[in-house]
C-alpha cells in the first residue's frame, strides 16, 4: 500500500471511529452495535431495528443523521398508509396544465420508516425498489434517490396483533437486523438526567458530511479481497442451505452484503485488506434475518443467530 492510500485509509477509519463516538454521546447502547449502524451505512446498506419500545430505536436514526449532516425523513407505518405516501405522487396543476411530482419522504439520505410491519404489505413493498435500485418510478417516469441512501426500519418484537411481518425478499433487502438492548443501571441512571435536563440530541454537532460518506463507501469498495476469502462466504452461505435445521438458507445477496459490510469494517480498522476475523464478526447481524428456522428446529427454542454462531465454528478459516 502506497503512502498516500495507507493515509486515506488511515483517515476514514478515524472518521468512522469518530461518528460511533458522537453516537455513543446521544445512544446509550454497546459500542458494537453503534459501530455496526455506521458499518451497514459504509457498506450502503440498510438497517432494520427489532428491540422493545423506548430503547432509542428513533433517537438512533437521528443522531446518525445529525452526526453526517444529512437529510432525515420519518414515515410513521400505519395500516392506512399509501405507497404514494412513501413514493410521492404527480398531482395536476391547473396554472401549468401539466402533472407535476410531489416527492414524498423517501426523497432523503436518512429515511427512519417507524414500525415498518405495521403498514400493508403494498405499502412495504414501495420501498423494495428504492432499497435495491435508489431510485423511485411513479407513473412510468424514474427519480433517483441521493447518496448516501440508508433505510433505518423499526419493528417491536413483542408485539404482532395487527401487524404484517415483513415476507423474505423484503427481509433479504435489509443489510443487517441489530438489537439495542436495555442499557446498565448506571448508564440508564445517566440517562434519566440527561433526557430530563439537557438532551444531548439538541447539542449534536456533525463530525462528517454527506460528501464523507459517499468516500467512505468508496474506499470500502477498494478494499483487497483475497480468493480465499471469496470462497469462505460461499462456504457459510452454503452451509446454511444444506442445514436441515433451517426452511431457507442464504441467498447470494446475503454474501453480497456479508462481504461489504466485512470490508466496510476492515475499513473501520483503517486496513487495506479484509481477514476472516471481519467476516466472522459481522456474520450473525448480516445473516440471521435472512434464514428461516425449520419448525421442529423452533419448537426447541433454537435460533437464527444460534445457527450462524453453529455454522461459523463448523466451517474451516482460510489460513
Amino acid at each position: 500500500m502506497s503512502e498516500p492510500d495507507a493515509l486515506r485509509t488511515a483517515e476514514a477509519g478515524r472518521t468512522i471511529e469518530a461518528v460511533v463516538a458522537n453516537l455513543a454521546r446521544v445512544v446509550h447502547a454497546p459500542d458494537e452495535t453503534l459501530r455496526l449502524c455506521v458499518l451497514c451505512l459504509v457498506a450502503e446498506g440498510h438497517l432494520i431495528l427489532e428491540d422493545f419500545p423506548g430503547v432509542g430505536k428513533t433517537m438512533l436514526a437521528k443522531a446518525l443523521a445529525r452526526s453526517l449532516d444529512v437529510s432525515f425523513s420519518r414515515i410513521q407505518f400505519t395500516p392506512d398508509l399509501l405507497p404514494s405516501d412513501v413514493t410521492g405522487v404527480n398531482v395536476f396543476n391547473q396554472r401549468t396544465n401539466e402533472f407535476e411530482f410531489r416527492p414524498g419522504p423517501v426523497f432523503a439520505n436518512l429515511l427512519l420508516a417507524d414500525e415498518i410491519n405495521r403498514a400493508s404489505p403494498k405499502t412495504q413493498a414501495a420501498l423494495l425498489e428504492c432499497m435495491q435500485e435508489q431510485q423511485v418510478t411513479v407513473d412510468g417516469e424514474s427519480y433517483e434517490l441521493a447518496r448516501p441512501f440508508v433505510v433505518l426500519a423499526t419493528q417491536n418484537p413483542i408485539e404482532y396483533e395487527g401487524t404484517y411481518p415483513l415476507p423474505e425478499a423484503q427481509l433479504d433487502r435489509f443489510t443487517m437486523r441489530l438489537q439495542i438492548g436495555y442499557p446498565p443501571l448506571p448508564e440508564e441512571a445517566r440517562m434519566l438526567t440527561e433526557q430530563t435536563a439537557d438532551p444531548p440530541l439538541d447539542s449534536l454537532q456533525p463530525v462528517a458530511d454527506a460528501r464523507d460518506a459517499v468516500a467512505l463507501a468508496e474506499e470500502a469498495r477498494a478494499i483487497y479481497v483475497e480468493e480465499s476469502l471469496n470462497r469462505y462466504i460461499v462456504a457459510l452461505l452454503r452451509a446454511t442451505r444444506a442445514d436441515t435445521r433451517l426452511y431457507l438458507g442464504a441467498s447470494p445477496r446475503a454474501g453480497i452484503a456479508l462481504l461489504r459490510v466485512a470490508k466496510a469494517r476492515a475499513l473501520a480498522d483503517g486496513r487495506d485488506y479484509l481477514s476472516p476475523d471481519d467476516v466472522r464478526a459481522v456474520a450473525v447481524p448480516v445473516l440471521a434475518h435472512r434464514l428461516i428456522v425449520a419448525p421442529e428446529a423452533r419448537s426447541t427454542g433454537l435460533t437464527d443467530a444460534a445457527i450462524v454462531q453453529d455454522v461459523l465454528a463448523k466451517t474451516p478459516v482460510p489460513v
